[in-house]
């Protein structure tokens, strides 16, 4: 395969999204995006598509040879990681989503997540972009005008990156168990002009881009709990706050004084994803000795006990990015195979004539079982791209649109970011598995990037919020806010696109979605019947499933009925996406909702004994 043919798939696929099917021009007469146009969309598709197959798609896989290393305390990268780096960051696609007061471009994050998603599909373990950009958010959300100024601003513009340090060694997704500690740095540490001044001590671990030399200095926000005058520490939630926590202090005017008490422990040698260092890092163990004394120095954001709130501000964000990065995967995995399945021979027609050595062999993309399992993937990477693009689009609303617009978007994103995030994630790597099928053993080598996709997909289901995680979050919550509206916000959606789909010529698959939607409100009830959380959410995860598929049957008619009257390129294969998920992927519904309505008690009741 040669790049243009991902770089082609991955325009193609972005423009009739955003032109044929979210409408995105329609957001340019708002005035936040009044300086943009249809044009700024097709020449931002344009210019990372350039840079993607100039830098990202040959530094792909010497990024996954050429593992981060430690050398003397320093975690070393190859130098086309740097390269790939320094041409997304000289571009300004990092800080494109922001006002341009904050040295943004302003675009609307709908177009800013279309960007992302040619770069991480073309190299998906490159560059810490997202952590970055949702560091910085959050401190332009929560921080003080100088918080923002000195270590946001740095960020936005690629000269510092950023990282979230929540997880310790006794805590992963248990977050009310992290023992990380922050004092107050001595006399006048209310007073420091870049935040009340803390020192931190703990570990924290799976911390992504946490050491390397790409930018000079490194932002962590890291979570810790502040002792009261006892020294005991609130053992919930409710007793963690967020610090800012810069591997090399700075002053005021964001220039760097000495080295922070911020030590690296390790490297993780990871499955997939290897060009991005994850690892463990030390704060305050006396490595360094910043101003002279043991400890980190970290800056508190906002109030004492805030801190798990305001670091939702940042994984909420980048949940809907991971969903949209595990779809880009997908999709890069998607336009290998079909690329391949196109020039491969082998075997021939199921006919008389077929069985005929001396025929020649036709290219395999002609035998129903590798068109089954292309359609599986192109409806799995095709429907999660437009499940993220959707969630984008809604941010954008929520930002900027009516305050009915605003109202409604927030209600679904509410509703729908555990399945942003979860769906792609589980399915894309079912994409990605079909797809090293297609090349067969060739696609369990590595002379073709599928092996690699396989590997960075993995990780998507269990970082930022694991699979189970999402599952609890959306049934234990999401779907009883406020006595279901949430729930209710979502079907008005629904039926109006069951309602566009019989007007299009879709009547009987507008019918197997409302179908569908109502399974999803009485399944609801159902795990809900006895009021008993330990009833309901034993069967959490098959709930995610089924709902996920729903939503995705939901998304993938949509963009049918937007295909129907098009003239795109795109179009027809928009419409066979949605029929093969239909006949192939919608009746896997009632496998999972069964457990959930009955309450199935066996994962809830086996004992260790039996396992």
């Amino acid at each position: 395969m040669t790049k243009t043919v991902l770089q082609r798939k991955l325009v193609s696929t972005l423009e009739f999204m955003l032109h044929e099917w979210l409408g995105v021009t329609a957001l340019f007469e708002r005035p936040h995006y009044a300086e943009h146009s249809a044009e700024t969309v097709d020449d931002l598709l344009r210019a990372a598509s350039e840079i993607a197959a100039d830098c990202f798609e040959p530094a792909a896989r010497v990024s996954d040879l050429e593992e981060p290393f430690v050398d003397d305390g320093r975690v070393l990268l190859p130098k086309a990681t740097h390269e790939a780096w320094e041409a997304y960051r000289s571009f300004g696609f990092l800080s494109a989503a922001h006002d341009a007061e904050h040295g943004g471009m302003q675009l609307p994050r709908t177009v800013d997540l279309a960007t992302r998603l040619i770069f991480t599909a073309s190299g998906p373990n490159l560059i810490p972009s997202m952590l970055t950009d949702a560091n910085a958010s959050l401190l332009l959300a929560h921080g003080t005008e100088t918080q923002q100024r000195v270590f946001a601003l740095p960020e936005l513009a690629g000269r510092w990156t950023g990282t979230m340090c929540l997880s310790e060694p006794q805590a992963g997704s248990s977050l009310s168990d992290i023992t990380t500690r922050a004092v107050p740095d001595g006399a006048g540490h209310e007073t420091d002009p870049l935040g009340p001044r803390y020192r931190i001590t703990g570990n924290k671990m799976w911390i992504s881009s946490a050491e390397h030399e790409l930018t000079e200095n490194i932002v962590h926000l890291v979570l810790a709990k502040i002792p009261g005058a006892d020294g005991a520490v609130d053992p919930s939630t409710r007793g963690i706050s967020l610090f800012i926590v810069p591997k090399v202090l700075v002053n005021e005017n964001a220039a760097p004084t000495e080295r922070n008490d911020v030590a690296l422990i390790g490297l993780n040698h990871k499955l997939g994803n290897r060009g991005i260092p994850n690892a463990a890092l030390a704060f305050g163990d006396g490595t360094y000795e910043p101003r002279g004394g043991k400890g980190a120095i970290g800056y508190l954001v906002g109030r004492p006990g805030d801190g798990l709130r305001q670091m939702f501000h940042m994984m909420n964000a980048a949940r809907i990015e991971i969903g949209l990065g595990a779809a880009a995967v997908g999709l890069a995995a998607y336009a290998v195979s079909l690329d391949y399945a196109k020039e491969r021979r082998q075997g021939r027609h199921l006919t008389a004539q077929g069985k005929d050595a001396t025929r020649p062999q036709v290219p395999i993309i002609e035998h129903a079982d590798v068109k089954r399992m292309l359609l599986a993937q192109k409806a799995y990477s095709e429907g999660a791209v437009a499940l993220g693009l959707f969630a984008a689009r809604l941010l954008d609303d929520q930002r900027t649109g009516s305050a009915e617009e605003a109202r409604s978007a927030g209600m679904l994103l509410e509703l729908l970011t555990p399945v942003v995030k979860s769906w792609p994630s589980e399915w894309c790597l079912e994409a990605n598995n079909l797809a090293i099928q297609v090349l067969g053993g060739a696609g369990y080598t590595r002379d073709f990037p599928v092996e690699m996709y396989w590997r960075d997909q993995r990780i998507n289901m269990i970082h930022e919020g694991t699979h189970g995680i999402q599952a609890l979050d959306l049934l234990g919550r999401k779907v009883r806010v406020g006595d279901g509206a949430n729930l209710a916000e979502l079907g008005r959606k629904v039926r109006a696109t069951a309602d566009a789909a019989r007007q299009a010529g879709f009547p009987g698959h507008a019918d197997d979605l409302a179908a569908g939607w109502q399974r999803v409100r009485t399944v609801t009830d159902d795990a809900w019947s006895t009021s008993d959380p330990v009833d309901a959410l034993a069967n959490a995860t098959p709930y995610l499933q089924g709902f996920g598929h729903v939503v995705l049957a939901w998304i993938l008619l949509d963009l049918a009925v937007a295909a129907a009257g098009s003239s795109h390129a795109e179009a027809p294969g928009k419409i066979a996406a949605m029929r093969y998920f239909y006949a192939y992927e919608l009746p896997k519904v009632s496998a999972w909702f069964d457990v959930v309505a009955r309450r199935e008690p066996l994962c809830r009741d086996v004992t260790v004994a039996e396992l």
